[in-house]
């Protein structure tokens, strides 16, 4: 196998660790969110911050890395379409994942403190950071799914 083969590979494996943890994330804390329930949304939000750290973090900074050696290693041109289009949209995603990930240790933090204090609710504060960490969901998942399509048809 050659080594442009073999980042290609690890640049699609990381591409699907990247968008199948944060889908798979978003699906956990979105449904355990509506249970209301303190103790479980204080486990699974602290699974979620665990993953965006030990899944996401390396494979967000491996994706670009790998993407523009693979385009450079393949004569493909900067200024072509598909890369233009697939660098802006991989800039949404990022924006709207950087705020995401402070708001989830925030909200898990708050999930905890309510834990540990014995309470069976969660400030509004939770509740406003929640509407917010859902509402940047859907255009960052959104530009994903899109860089998918442009990666495999790469059109002029």
């Amino acid at each position: 196998m050659t080594l442009y083969l073999t980042i290609k590979v690890l640049h699609i494996l990381s591409s699907v660790l990247l968008v199948g943890t944060g889908f798979g994330s978003a699906f956990y804390l979105y449904f355990v969110n509506r249970t209301r329930s303190v103790a479980a949304i204080a486990a699974v939000s602290g699974l979620v911050v665990r993953a965006d750290w030990w899944f996401t973090t390396p494979a967000v900074l491996f994706q670009p890395l790998s993407g523009l050696w693979l385009v450079h290693t393949a004569g493909w041109g900067w200024s072509s379409a598909w890369v233009v289009a697939t660098l802006i949209l991989y800039a949404i995603a990022g924006v709207c994942w950087l705020p995401v990930v402070w708001m989830q240790i925030e909200m898990t933090k708050m999930a905890r403190v309510a834990q540990q204090a014995g309470r069976d609710t969660l400030p509004a504060r939770y509740w406003q950071f929640a509407k917010r960490w859902e509402r940047l969901g859907y255009p960052a998942f959104v530009a994903m799914v899109v860089i998918y399509f442009l990666m495999v048809f790469k059109p002029t």
